[in-house]
C-alpha cells in the first residue's frame, strides 16, 4: 500500500485562465517543489454520473510512506506551492485529502 494526497479542485470563475495557469504553472511547480514524490497523476474532471461534478480537476500525488509525504510538505518551497494552489483556484478552496491506496489489478476483459 502506498499514501497520496488527492486535491480536488472546484470549478473556476474561469476555467480558460485557471487551465492555463494549473498546466503551465502549477503542475511545473509540482515537479520541482515535492521532490520526494514517486508519482503525480492530472486528471481533468468530465462529469459525474448524475450530471455535473462539483470539481474541475484532481491531482494525486503518491508517496511511499505517510512519513516521506509529511517531510516533502514540510519544505518553504511545499508552502510556496500551496499558496500557489490557492490563488489559481478561483472557484473556491482546494480540498486536500491523505489517503492510503490499495490497488487491485484485474485481467484483460475477452
Amino acid at each position: 500500500m502506498s499514501i497520496k494526497l488527492v486535491v480536488l479542485y472546484p470549478y473556476p470563475k474561469d476555467s480558460e485562465s485557471f487551465e492555463k495557469a494549473y498546466t503551465e504553472e502549477h503542475i511545473p511547480l509540482v515537479a520541482k517543489s515535492l521532490t520526494r514524490l514517486t508519482k503525480a497523476v492530472y486528471v481533468r474532471v468530465l462529469m459525474s454520473p448524475s450530471g455535473a461534478a462539483p470539481y474541475c480537476r484532481i491531482a494525486e500525488l503518491h508517496y511511499p510512506s505517510l512519513e516521506v509525504m509529511q517531510a516533502d510538505f514540510s519544505t518553504p518551497e511545499a508552502q510556496a506551492l500551496n499558496v500557489h494552489a490557492a490563488s489559481i483556484s478561483t472557484g473556491g478552496i482546494p480540498v486536500a485529502l491523505i489517503c492510503e491506496e490499495e490497488t487491485v489489478s484485474f485481467g484483460a476483459a475477452s
